[in-house]
This record gives structure tokens, sequence and C-alpha cells, in this order.
């Protein structure tokens, strides 16, 4: 018996149901917020109505658990088989919102969302092979600035949320700190078993806490309806416009760049390494995500970053505890009331318990990186003007406003502007032969372990 558990990979280990119930629902919780937010923010900008913005966001929750298991479980060429949670990406919020409110409406995105869905399908074996492009030196940058990108997540939460009348009040924050404190207390003091759920035990307390002193609004929960089920196209045939369908590619490409960070960043936690094969797979899972999403009434998805550091930080590695998330989401989707009752969780909760999970992430980039050489050598240039690029447009959001919309969807994402300046000075630093490389053959310096 015990040969046989030895045998097998961690990321492949099935949990006892109580453990994967657990571990699953803490997935959930990480990323709620952030899944919910896309359908909200674009039909709140086109003046959709209550009911059917409730049915967009049990739309995406219903698309999000089946995207995500067909991520984690796979089938045929399809699906990375790693622990990925899937979510709508926000790469697509602007291009949706311009669509969505100059005549569009939701067909038209829904016709550029399905192209798009099938252009990341036939593109997937081509990003596949570019995978040699991305070596630690590479990895380890993208996956630093994932995490710092995400670390104002976590503090607009911590605050109350972005737009909260009580933004920044000391409550809030205070609050957060107590999650905080609650989350770091069960890594190191509780029995192992439960330090793996340290995120959870960290939003319950904090939930238990918030009650009483009036953070939580349950008053949703009465309204929402107890069964709801999306059908295709509910709100019209997708219609295929050629301007909608051009600024949806683009934001295909910015997607399918950030996946294979994310991807990547999983793959180094799980001790699983992603190979070209495994990330076009995981590639064309997004892909026929984001078809099933223009179908479904929903948005292009992609995979989601905040869960990146919550594997990192439980070292719960078994892609079975997230395919679980994926069952809870569905039925998140298909009971709208008990996504009534998660979207009740306050947004400073999930703010003191996204602190250290992105931070994490960002922690696993420094120690992929600390496995580089930097002596002798241009890396030390790579990673801070790669951080540089992909910092700027998270701490000055308007850096970008002047230029044209499809310049600003992929700049305006830390992650592929980042990623994409990483890759293109590890070519210029290190593959390209310099004027010192006079005998043919020679290697750059600092080429072998970048």
């Amino acid at each position: 018996m015990a040969t046989t558990s030895a045998s097998v990979h961690p990321v492949d280990e099935v949990p006892p149901v109580r453990q994967l119930t657990a571990f699953g629902l803490q997935h959930v919780l990480a990323m709620y917020a952030g899944a919910v937010a896309v359908p909200l923010i674009v039909g709140g900008a086109m003046k959709l109505s209550p009911a059917d913005l409730a049915y967009l966001i049990t739309a995406d929750l219903l698309v999000c658990g089946i995207a995500t298991l067909i991520q984690c479980v796979g089938f045929w060429r399809f699906g990375v088989r790693l622990p990925i949670m899937q979510g709508c990406t926000f790469a697509a919020v602007s291009p949706m919102v311009l669509i969505g409110t100059t005549g569009g409406g939701l067909p038209a995105i829904y016709g550029s969302v399905i192209v798009a869905g099938l252009a990341i399908m036939l593109l997937a074996p081509v990003f596949g092979r570019l995978l040699r492009f991305f070596p630690p030196l590479v990895t380890g940058t993208v996956i630093l600035i994932i995490g710092v990108s995400l670390l104002p997540v976590a503090g607009n939460w911590a605050a109350g949320g972005a737009g909260a009348k009580g933004f920044g009040e000391p409550k809030n924050l205070a609050l957060a700190a107590f999650v905080l404190a609650v989350v770091l207390g069960v890594q190191r003091f509780a029995p192992a078993y439960l330090a793996r759920i340290a995120v959870l035990i960290g939003i319950a307390v904090g939930l238990a806490v918030a009650v009483p002193f009036g953070f939580t609004d349950f008053s949703g929960v009465g309204d929402a309806d107890w069964l709801g089920i999306s059908t295709p196209f509910h709100f019209g045939a997708p219609t295929f416009r050629a301007s909608a369908i051009v600024s949806m590619l683009v934001v295909a490409l910015v997607t399918m760049t950030e996946t294979t960070g994310d991807l990547l960043a999983v793959g180094e936690l799980t001790g699983r390494r992603v190979e070209a094969r495994s990330l076009a797979d995981g590639l064309r899972a997004d892909g026929l995500s984001t078809v099933l999403g223009g179908v479904f009434n929903t948005f292009p998805y992609t995979a989601f970053a905040q869960n990146v550091g919550l594997v990192g930080m439980t070292r719960v590695r078994s892609r079975w505890v997230v395919a679980a998330a994926g069952g809870i989401l569905v039925l998140l989707g298909l009971l709208p009331k008990l996504g009534a009752v998660v979207a009740a969780i306050p947004a400073p909760v999930l703010g003191g318990a996204g602190l250290v999970m992105f931070g994490t992430v960002a922690a696993s980039g420094l120690r992929t990186l600390a496995a580089v050489d930097f002596h002798g050598n241009n890396n030390l240039t790579v990673v801070a003007v790669s951080v540089a690029v992909g910092v700027l447009p998270v701490g000055v959001p308007t850096v970008y406003a002047q230029f044209p919309d499809w310049f600003q969807t992929v700049m305006n994402s830390g992650i592929s502007a980042g990623c994409l300046t990483a890759i293109v000075l590890n070519l210029l630093f290190n593959h390209l032969p310099s004027r010192a490389d006079s005998a043919p053959g020679t290697v750059p310096t600092g080429a072998e372990s970048a």
C-alpha cells in the first residue's frame, strides 16, 4: 500500500472526501470576489437590470466550475492536469465594456468571445513550442510580477473593497489584520492538517467576528433564487462584428501570455514542470472554456493567479482538490442562494487572507530566481526592467490612458507587460550573439543559467 502511494505524484493524489471539501472550499473563497467582479463591472457599465446581473453572475460561476474541471481533470488534449482555478479574465473588461456600450450589446460581446476562444485553441500548439523561451530567469521574474501585481487587489479588499462607502476606515484594516494574524497563527502553531486550511479557518473566524460588528449584509440571500440554470444564448444569438472580434483577439493573446505564466508558476510550486505539450493542453482548455463562456452568457476564461499563491502557501498540490473547488462552483452557479451566502463575506476578511496568499506568489518567484546565475552577465538587468514594466500599470493605473485601446489591453495588464518584457530582454541579452562573441558557436554569458 505504501509503495502505491509513494509512486503517485502529489499532484495526482486524491485526499479523503472531508479534506477535498475543505481544501476545495478554501480555493473557492480565495477566488470568489475576483470571479464575480467581471460580470458585475461589465453588467454595471451596460446598466443591466438586477435580474440580468444576477443571471450573469450565476452563469459565470457555473462556467468557472466547468472550466476548472476541464483544466484539472482534463480529457484528450484539453487540460493541463494541474491544480489550476479558472475565472474570467480582467484583461477583457475594457474591450467588452466598449463593445457592449457602443451599440453591439451582449450579443456582439459573445460573438467576439466565441471567435477568441476558437483562436486560442488554434494557437495553443504555437505557444507550446515557445516554452524554450521561458527559462528560470523568465519564469521567476513572471511569477514575482504576478504576486506583486496581485497585492493591490488584497489591499483594496483589506480597505473595504474598491468603491466601498467606508473605504480605508480603520475598522476595515483592523479586521483584515485580525484575519491575517489568525492565518499566520494557524500556520505556525496548529497541527499540520489544520495548517493546510489556514486560509479557510482565517476566513471563517473573520466572518464570525464580522457578523456582530455589522460588517456583513445577508439581505441578498433572501432575494436570491433557489435554482438557476444558464441556458445557451439567453441574451440573444451572437453577432460577429469585425472591430469587436479584433479587440477580443488582442485580449486572447494577452490571456494566453498570462495563463502561460500561471501554469509555469504552478508547475514550479507542485514539482511537476510544465512541458510544451502540457502547456498547449492547458491553453487549449482555456480556449474551450472561453467558447463555452460565449455560448452560456459569460466571458473569456483564464487561469486565476489568486489561487496560485494558495497552492504555494498550503503545500496542498493535488489537482483533485481544485477539481472539488470546480464542483463547488458548479453548485453555486446552479443554486444562486448559496452563491449569495458566499458573496456576503466582507471584503476585509478576504483582504487579510489575500495578503499572505499573494505575497506567497511573489516569494515563490524569488525562490525560482535564487537558482539563476547573476554574476558576469545581464540577468539582473532583465529582472529589474521586467519588474519595473510589470509594476508600472499597477502603481500608476492611468499611465497608458492616452494610448490606443489595443496597446492599453496589452500593457495595462502588469502580468502580460512584464512577461513580454522578460522574454524580449532574455532573448536580447542571452540568445542574440554580442559583439564580444567573436568565436562562432560561442554561448552568450549567463544563457546557461538563464
